[in-house]
């Protein structure tokens, strides 16, 4: 990392603080800005994540897409984690936390709608941001496309079900023109967009031109990130003041969650001899939430000043900086992945021969 990344998590509680101050002394324009969404996603924030993941996309060679047949073992342990793992952990954590230890200190008839916010929160697997966590990596690129593309495929058939499953209810409305928005703004069009421009740079400069525009464009994508937490944090910032132990408490599940499911795919990918560059992507993608489609969804059918739609909110809250921290401990951890998954490797080798 650079001098600029390393120091990455103080700029985010910066941006936060100022987030949280800005929005209570500009009320006036946040509010605007917060106003402009179409079908629950928010397009000045829309804007700033394709400033983040454009730089990513344009590392991508289509051309390579058929060596992600290689990192099968990757694919399969972030399929596990997202779809057969998170979902019904989060709901054994939010009954444990929510409905159980912490019920005396919640509004009771709040209760059961902040575990079907959280619910909400871990079905559906992140969508945008897995691009900045993987590049933060120097995660395998075709592989984390691959696995965001697969998710939201298995997402227009699986959310409503677990949805419906973990809630109890027999019918589950499903937003779909925000699901459906989101996966055009976030996955098509930057992609389309993306690939023209590599075509343009390699057609008119080789990869030397490039490498030039990643180089220039990288502070371009950090700064939209530490933008988008001053404009998230500025939108939530009254709800955060007003309630803040409520926001603390439901902060304690999404939490134990994100940490438990990345650490389980990254030590399952460890076992099953995965390369680093594709276990940390699987981990943040397993540990991640698609909180656009949640906050969305808990308005859909619990309503705008629910508890649900506040516990999808302190997912929202809480994503970057734990996402971050994530990023930072499978970094660190590296030569302790690697030394296991060689040992793997080697023995698996020595088998074959034999």
């Amino acid at each position: 990392m650079g001098r600029f990344e390393r120091w990455l998590s103080l700029w985010v509680a910066l941006c936060i603080l100022v987030g949280i101050g800005l929005g209570q002394l500009l009320p006036g324009p946040f509010r605007t800005l917060g106003a402009m969404t179409v079908a629950e996603v928010n397009i000045p924030v829309a804007v700033l994540i394709w400033l983040m993941i454009v730089p990513m996309l344009l590392k991508i060679d289509f051309g390579a897409l058929h060596q992600v047949r290689e990192h099968w073992r990757g694919i399969g342990v972030t399929l596990f984690i997202n779809w057969a793992v998170k979902p019904f952990s989060m709901a054994l954590l939010g009954w444990l936390f929510i409905g159980w230890l912490f019920a005396p200190l919640l509004p009771t008839g709040q209760i059961d709608s902040y575990i079907a916010g959280l619910i909400l929160l871990a079905a559906a697997p992140c969508t945008a941001m897995v691009f900045v966590w993987s590049n933060l990596l120097d995660g395998e690129p075709h592989f984390t496309l691959s696995q965001v593309a697969l998710n939201d495929t298995i997402m227009v058939v699986a959310f409503a079900p677990i949805v419906g499953l973990l809630l109890g209810l027999s019918a589950i409305t499903v937003p779909w023109e925000t699901l459906i928005l989101s996966v055009l703004l976030y996955i098509v069009v930057p992609v389309i967009a993306a690939q023209l421009w590599r075509r343009r740079l390699l057609a008119s400069g080789g990869s030397a031109a490039l490498a030039r525009t990643l180089k220039t464009l990288n502070p371009i994508s950090l700064s939209a990130l530490l933008l988008t937490l001053v404009l998230l944090f500025g939108f939530q910032g009254e709800q955060i003041l007003a309630q803040p132990l409520v926001i603390l408490l439901l902060a304690v599940p999404i939490l134990i969650q994100v940490y438990f499911n990345a650490g389980l795919a990254y030590w399952l990918n460890r076992r099953f001899g995965v390369a680093h560059c594709v276990a940390g992507p699987s981990a943040l993608i397993g540990a991640s939430n698609f909180f656009e489609l949640a906050v969305a969804a808990a308005i859909a059918l619990f309503g705008f000043q629910s508890g649900a739609a506040l516990a999808t909110v302190v997912g929202v809250l809480i994503e970057v900086p734990v996402m971050l921290s994530v990023v930072h401990i499978v970094r660190r951890t590296k030569p302790w992945y690697e030394g296991g998954a060689a040992v793997r490797a080697t023995t698996e080798a020595e088998g074959a021969v034999r």
